[in-house]
């Protein structure tokens, strides 16, 4: 398998494995499909964690979270800023989030 070195190229790869969903961070819980499927902390796994650090620029970092949700059969994806860009509800959300032991 080629390595991944960029988001763009993550992102594409993660889309063609199914995750398709672009999830969105609410004050207690994610939604997607425009606002109109909501889902909860306990109701979804974190597959897979991908990191990125910005060459010169910490405002460049960002870590894209591949993200499935069994009880409804869908995966997604949720892009989280690193550095003062940080959304602190989001490093929040996903404290709560289980990490998948077989991604």
């Amino acid at each position: 398998m080629e390595e991944m070195t960029t988001m763009t190229e993550v992102i594409t790869a993660l889309r063609k494995d199914g995750y398709v969903e672009d999830f969105n961070l609410q004050q207690n819980c994610m939604q997607c499909r425009n606002g109109h499927f909501s889902v909860f902390h306990d109701e979804f796994v974190i597959d897979k964690v991908y990191r990125f650090e910005g060459d010169s620029d910490p405002a460049d970092e960002a870590t894209v979270y591949a993200i499935s949700c069994p009880k409804y059969g869908i995966k997604g994806i949720l892009v989280n800023g690193a550095g003062i860009y940080t959304d602190e509800l989001t490093d929040e959300m996903l404290e709560s989030l289980k990490r998948n032991p077989n991604p």
